[in-house]
């Protein structure tokens, strides 16, 4: 079951530039943090209640935000929906006919993620994430 939208990500170029500019439209200082499983870096504003806008900034070109970046360029990269448990949730998107990147979850920033592949929610990459046990964030 869906809870809530966990966050939103953003895929930007310049990481330090980018999270000036959202501190100034936010008011709310960034939490950066290094995430090597994903080969990004990134600032995480925490928004309204439980909400998070996510920049990502890669790490190295091997990582699927570069590789984003190089083809559609900055901008929304995907939204992340909170679940309680990420594999039986991936397992009933896949029953509903989603197709799925990740069929069982994997360690991400936040807890377990996996990835509905774009194409089949209307261009949008979703994410599916189960925070880790007390907290949102490692």
């Amino acid at each position: 079951m869906i809870k809530r939208v966990h966050h939103i990500g953003i895929a930007v170029k310049d990481l330090k530039e980018s999270a000036a500019l959202f501190e100034s439209l936010l008011g709310v200082k960034a939490h950066l943090e290094e995430a090597p499983c994903q080969k990004v870096s990134e600032a995480i504003f925490k928004v309204g209640e439980g909400m998070e806008i996510d920049l990502m900034e890669p790490t190295g070109p091997d990582s699927t935000v570069a590789k984003f970046l190089e083809s559609r360029g900055e901008g929304l990269h995907h939204i992340a929906l909170e679940v309680d448990d990420i594999n039986e949730e991936l397992k009933a998107m896949e029953k509903k006919g989603f197709r799925l990147i990740d069929e069982e979850g994997r360690d991400g920033v936040a807890g377990q993620i996996g990835f509905l592949h774009p194409k089949s929610v209307n261009g949008v990459l979703i994410e599916l994430l189960q925070p880790r046990e007390g907290g949102n964030n490692p």
